[in-house]
């Protein structure tokens, strides 16, 4: 049976790429990464569900990015946006190519130093396989979800790792990246992912706050796909 690694922030998205990875056949391992993001709240949907797909392995490794913060996630003097009018966030859809416009939410390189770390892992447990929840089309303008970074740390992994050099590299797989929300909802219908468990507010607190970028996201997606979110809104 091949293996692999998933990226497993307790997400929507991720959530949805790991029971994509059960169904393609992989045994997976998982890794969640405590960054110092103030959603700590995450960490606990990651862990269920990794309980609820039978994943044997599941680490949560400390990476304090929130020591330099500069991100809205990572440091508490800078508030999350709440309340985004739609007309705005179209805005920053069509300007986030040229880098002028990237929301306070964006971790510098954060899926970069994931990734890695995810390689350096998977290459430990002999691997075939990266999975990471990354998304090109709805999504909120962060560099490290694009095709192309992704298709450039995949020629970089297999430069700089063991495995790549011998001619074996671990592949990246990306497989909700051209998926609206919506399609991504659908394909967790299918595949009967958790999704009841999983958490994507940016802010803390026992619910999700409804206001945030994420959130606003994440409902968009269950309006689109005709499917009740089975996770409370504070509005």
């Amino acid at each position: 049976m091949p293996s692999a690694v998933v990226l497993l922030s307790g997400g929507l998205d991720s959530t949805v790429a790991a029971a994509y990875a059960v169904e393609e056949g992989y045994e997976v391992s998982a890794l969640t990464v405590q960054y110092g993001q103030r959603h700590e709240r995450e960490l606990q949907a990651a862990e269920d569900v990794a309980s609820a797909l039978g994943f044997e392995e599941h680490h949560v490794l400390d990476v304090g990015l929130s020591a330099w913060g500069g991100s809205a996630l990572t440091d508490p003097d800078v508030e999350v946006p709440l309340d985004r009018e739609e007309e705005e966030e179209e805005e920053e859809e069509e300007e986030e190519g040229d880098g002028s416009t990237i929301p306070v939410t964006y971790v510098p390189a954060r899926n970069l130093v994931f990734l890695s770390l995810a390689v350096s892992f998977a290459e430990t447990r002999e691997a075939n396989a990266v999975f990471i929840g990354a998304n090109a089309v709805d999504y909120s303008g962060y560099p490290d979800c694009r095709p192309e970074f992704l298709d450039a740390f995949a020629k970089a992994a297999t430069l700089g790792t063991k495995r790549g050099v011998e001619g074996d590299a671990i592949q990246v797989q990306a497989p909700l990246l051209r998926l609206s929300k919506g399609e991504i909802v659908e394909k967790g219908v299918a595949l009967g992912a958790p999704l009841g468990l999983t958490w994507s507010c940016y802010e803390g607190g026992s619910r999700p706050c409804g206001r945030c970028d994420s959130c606003r996201l994440r409902k968009k997606g269950f309006e689109e796909a005709g499917v009740e979110d089975p996770v409370p809104y504070q509005v």
